[in-house]
């Protein structure tokens, strides 16, 4: 199978993104599928992410995710992020009618609210919102899995 992989966060940072999505490319490598990453090293511009600043958030990315999607023409879509890229690629099935996979892989909401006065209520809202089209939303735990689906989320699977 040939899957496609995008994230907003690739290796040289190492964070629980990065070590779970090589992890993940290795294994499924090993399993004999073709893996595809679209990720902010891929000629993107960009510029550090705000409190995070060995991330790079990508500008503008539309147009380019959605000439890489098209060239690696994959059987199916894992978007692992829900930044600039993230979105794009989200945009991108959307607007195509595929279906695709997502993945919490952070407390993001509560990261927010640690840096900025933004309720979490609105943070968990936006995030249900950029999950709810996906087939499935992959989370590591089944206690997360609780705590999402007492949020609000419906299609989630333990990854």
């Amino acid at each position: 199978m040939k899957i496609a992989i995008v994230t907003d966060t690739w290796l040289p940072e190492v964070n629980g993104v990065v070590t779970t999505l090589r992890h993940t490319v290795e294994q499924l490598r090993a399993a004999g599928h073709e893996l595809h990453l679209v990720e902010p090293g891929m000629g993107f511009w960009s510029l550090p992410c705000p409190g995070y600043r060995s991330i790079r958030l990508c500008l503008f990315p539309g147009h380019r995710v959605a000439r890489l999607l098209d060239s690696i023409q994959a059987d199916t879509i894992h978007i692992a992020t829900e930044g600039p890229l993230g979105l794009a690629a989200r945009r991108y099935c959307l607007k195509r009618g595929l279906d695709f996979t997502t993945c919490y892989h952070t407390r993001f909401p509560e990261y927010i609210r640690a840096r900025a006065p933004i309720p979490l209520a609105v943070s968990y809202a936006w995030i249900r919102r950029f999950h709810r089209p996906a087939r499935r939303m992959l989370v590591s735990t089944p206690t997360l899995a609780k705590e999402l689906t007492e949020r609000g989320f419906t299609n989630l699977a333990i990854w």
